[in-house]
């Protein structure tokens, strides 16, 4: 990953977004300190955004089914081990 200042990206630009389209991640910092990152746009179509986990995890939620021990049978039960 390839770190370049503000100043430097603002200038050459055009010539990091090929290197982007070609994989390569960038980070751009200000005063030494990372401020951005540049990525290639695949990357980020692969992540599941917060809403598609919310609703991921509402689908999972109903179809479990509730057992037959209680919580509190169950917190005894761990405590045993």
């Amino acid at each position: 990953m390839a770190l370049v200042g503000a100043f430097e990206a603002k200038t050459h630009l055009a010539n990091l977004l090929d290197r982007v389209s070609r994989g390569e991640r960038i980070t751009i910092t200000r005063h030494g300190v990372p401020a951005a990152m540049l990525v290639p746009v695949e990357e980020t179509r692969a992540r599941m955004t917060h809403e598609e986990i919310v609703e991921g995890m509402r689908k999972l939620r109903k179809r479990i089914k509730p057992g037959k021990m209680s919580v509190r049978q169950m917190v005894e039960e761990g405590r045993r081990f």
